[in-house]
């Protein structure tokens, strides 16, 4: 298995075509064998006398020799997933978790790290380096590195069942996503959905060999329905079905439920944050962030809601005043996607349909590449000789000065067996190796968009142009770091509630009109978004902005409350009920479950952290408000923030990076005025 095994041999990029599920665990066992001998051995030349060469080099060598073969297994598994390789994955996390938690409770490893940050050759390390020694420690302390040998055990035991439940909660929504369909075979309930849905529906039925239309969880499918589907039953019965997915309501009540999970994943992080000697879980994850307190997250969530509501409360009662015109006296959650489309189509005459034909993914791509090579100096090409774990993927290279830089994958369509949302990963580290070889960085961007229908190009709503551009955003933060040490470059060691500034800054563009010059183009005659479209665009950017907040406020203010208060006796359902009284302005029915499917929280990295969307946002308006004021495709201006934040990754603090780009600390004014919800923008 070892002389076959393609994650045991060394690749440039990884031969997805090659992977089977039967490789996987043989790899990871062999790796984690051969990193706990290396270490050891390690460990006998450098504990006295560490060197970052012989101790941190050393060790970052051994991580990329495990990220290169966990990293595609890890990617396969949310993007191809299959029974047996899900069985596979499941099977490492236990070791990969035991593995980690030996890493970061090696008394005689944290002594070496603390020597060499100690030692007369630190003074002289670059600020990057000084950066990854004072995290090293801190994650060691995180860790459980000082406590006693039973509670180090217990901490041990903790976080290899965490990972195995964040694993099974992401499964039990994508298998409950997958669970319910609606086969349609009369055309006349579709009345109101644009052509290219009911061509993506068709094609959903013609691929389970049924006649009609098929609907699915999947988000392209559910989202036309809740906007387009003049059939308000058939409104109802999909949006019953999204809202209860993996819980014990709706149609499939029970099956996959995650409730059972979300229980044990908050009591087993309230006990980790414990043990580790903080009050709550909360405090645990802000150990590792920009926000300094509890109290300083949740006054700026409550600040916002608190500026935000009024705007909420008048967008709602126009969204009620026009579906009561319309015949609709009750309006219900399934009604608010597609009344507030209707609204948007009467205030400005423009729907998210239209603008599709303006946005082909190829005319996106090209703008996003042009607005990107003006602002940073650099080119991206694609490439087309290499192995895929899908015919919709592409790969793209970016070169400087006729350099090789970095390259990324876009697998940008939704499908079976995919998990839903966007997101970027890290494929691999730019690093300098031992050999002194420059490792290239790649990247992994996912999206969920609706695929192409049959002759014509993929048409992007401008929503997921956004997407697109967000996570782009992430995508360059990885792959144009000039930090040449693994614990650094990229996003590894910047704060979580930093992580954001990148993506939504990109997202900037998407609303300017020099940039929506270069990202549009009509996909049949290639003509320019006309002037009379775009000043539509522009008057709708903010439409039900106040909603839109109050909703992400919502999410926030919950995951750190849930984090925070748990053990005081109210369930998740309660947390989440206390803070819609707090701030929302309209209320689900009682059967949605919202939790059993946000999967940011308790199958991803945000745990106590999704405030981190706002919290970056602020950040991000801020820094966009400088090219507002130079050219917003000032190529001095995108070269400054390319080396102020780009650059620099997680070799220093975030604000010391911002203060350096902005010439001064973060105004919260222009994320007010970019979302329409200050006087000034009134």
């Amino acid at each position: 298995m070892t002389v076959n095994n393609p994650l045991l041999q060394d690749f440039d990029l990884p031969p997805y075509s090659q992977i089977r599920p039967e490789h996987v665990e043989p790899a990871i066992e062999q790796i984690l064998a051969d990193s706990r001998a290396a270490i050891v051995e390690l460990l006998q030349s450098q504990q006295s006398n560490p060197s970052w060469d012989g101790l941190v080099l050393a060790l970052d060598e051994l991580g990329a020799r495990l990220g290169r073969a966990w990293s595609p297994v890890s990617h396969l598994n949310a993007v191809c997933n299959s029974p047996e390789l899900r069985a596979a994955y499941e099977a490492c996390l236990p070791k990969l978790s035991e593995y980690w938690t030996e890493l970061g409770q090696n008394r005689p490893l944290f002594e070496a790290y603390a020597t060499l940050a100690s030692s007369p050759a630190a003074e002289d390390f670059d600020v990057a380096q000084k950066t990854i020694l004072e995290h090293a420690l801190r994650d060691f302390r995180l860790s459980g590195i000082d406590l006693p040998a039973e509670q180090q055990k217990r901490y041990g035991e903790i976080q290899m069942r965490l990972s195995e439940l964040s694993s099974r909660f992401s499964n039990q929504l994508l298998d409950a996503t997958q669970a319910w369909t609606c086969h349609i075979t009369d055309e006349a309930r579709l009345a109101g959905l644009p052509d290219s849905a009911r061509a993506q529906m068709k094609q959903a039925a013609e691929a389970r060999e049924l006649d009609g239309w098929l609907i699915t969880l999947e988000f392209p499918s559910y989202y036309a329905v809740m906007t387009y589907a003049d059939d308000r039953a058939l409104r109802e019965e999909v949006y019953v079905a999204y809202c209860t997915r993996a819980s014990d309501q709706g149609p499939n009540a029970g099956q996959h439920d995650n409730g059972p999970l979300m229980a044990e994943i908050l009591e087993l992080r309230q006990e980790l944050a414990r043990l580790l000697g903080f009050v709550h879980y909360g405090e645990l994850s802000l150990a590792s962030k920009m926000a300094e307190s509890t109290d300083q997250v949740l006054s700026f969530l409550r600040d916002l809601a608190v500026r935000s509501k009024p705007f909420a409360e008048q967008d709602l009662a126009e969204l009620k005043a026009f579906a009561a015109e319309q015949g609709v006296d009750d309006l219900q959650s399934w009604d608010v996607g597609y009344y507030s489309e209707k609204l948007r189509q009467q205030r400005y005459s423009i729907s998210q349909e239209e603008v599709r034909a303006w946005f082909p993914i190829d005319k996106v791509l090209t703008g996003l590449f042009a607005i990107v090579q003006k602002l940073y100096g650099i080119e991206i090409r694609e490439l087309h000789e290499f192995d895929s774990w899908h015919p919709d993927v592409r790969l793209f290279e970016i070169r400087e000065n006729g350099e090789h830089v970095g390259r990324f994958f876009f697998d940008l369509y939704a499908r079976a067996n995919k998990r839903g949302g966007a997101w970027m990963d890290g494929a691999r580290d730019k690093r300098r190796a031992a050999d002194g070889r420059l490792i290239a960085p790649v990247a992994n961007l996912v999206c969920n968009f609706t695929p192409a229908a049959p002759g014509k190009p993929a048409l992007l709503t401008h929503d997921e142009v956004t997407t697109l551009f967000h996570e782009f955003g992430h995508g360059l933060h990885h792959l144009l770091t000039r930090v040449e040490h693994a614990g650094a470059s990229g996003i590894n060691g910047v704060a979580w509630d930093a992580v954001e500034l990148p993506s939504q800054f990109m997202e900037n563009w998407c609303w300017e009109p020099k940039g929506l010059a270069l990202i549009s183009g009509h996909y049949e005659t290639g003509e320019p978004l006309p002037q009379a479209l775009l000043d539509k665009m522009l008057a709708a950017k903010n439409f039900q902005s106040g909603l839109m907040m109050l909703r992400q406020l919502e999410f926030s203010l919950f995951d750190f409350e849930l984090h925070a208060s748990h053990g005081d006796g109210r369930s998740v359902l309660d947390v989440l009920e206390a803070v819609r009284n707090e701030v929302s302005v309209l209320r689900p029915p009682a059967y949605n479950r919202f939790a059993n499917g946000f999967a940011h929280i308790f199958a991803g990295g945000y745990a106590a952290g999704y405030y981190s969307y706002k919290w970056a946002e602020v950040l991000s308006a801020d820094a966009f408000s400088r090219f507002e004021e130079e050219g917003v495709l000032n190529p001095d201006t995108g070269r400054a923030f390319r080396e102020a934040i780009l650059a620099r990754g997680g070799s220093q603090e975030p604000m010391t990076l911002f203060v350096d780009f902005r010439g001064r600390e973060p105004s919260i004014d222009a994320l007010l005025r970019h979302s329409g919800l200050s006087q000034e923008a009134a």
